[in-house]
C-alpha cells in the first residue's frame, strides 16, 4: 500500500511541475515571438536594397570558401568569443573583489 501511494504522490508532483514548466515556456515563448516582431518592425525600413545586397554578397562568398578558409574563419570567431568571455569574466571578478573590499 505504502508502495502505491508513494508512486501516486510521486506522478503527481511530476504532473504539477510539467504543467507549471510549460506555463513558462508558453511565456518564454511569447516573449521571443514579441521580440521578434519588434525586431523586425524596428528594422524594416532599414533593410534596403543595397543592404540586402551586401548579405547576398556575404552568403555568396561564405558558400565559395575552401574548407581551410571556412575553418580559419570559425577559428577566428571562436577565439574572439573566448576573448570576449574572458574579459567578461575579468571584470565580474574585480567586481566580485570590490564588494567583498566593502
Amino acid at each position: 500500500m505504502g508502495l502505491i501511494s508513494f508512486f501516486k504522490k510521486a506522478f503527481g508532483d511530476m504532473k504539477r511541475s510539467a504543467k507549471a514548466q510549460h506555463e513558462v515556456d508558453k511565456a518564454e515563448f511569447a516573449a521571443r515571438k514579441a521580440e521578434a516582431r519588434a525586431s523586425f518592425e524596428e528594422n524594416r525600413a532599414h533593410n534596403t536594397f543595397a543592404r540586402a545586397k551586401a548579405d547576398a554578397k556575404a552568403h555568396w562568398d561564405d558558400a565559395h570558401m575552401t574548407p581551410a578558409e571556412r575553418e580559419a574563419r570559425a577559428q577566428e570567431e571562436r577565439d574572439e568569443k573566448i576573448a570576449a568571455a574572458e574579459k567578461r569574466r575579468a571584470e565580474a571578478e574585480a567586481r566580485l573583489e570590490a564588494a567583498r573590499k566593502k
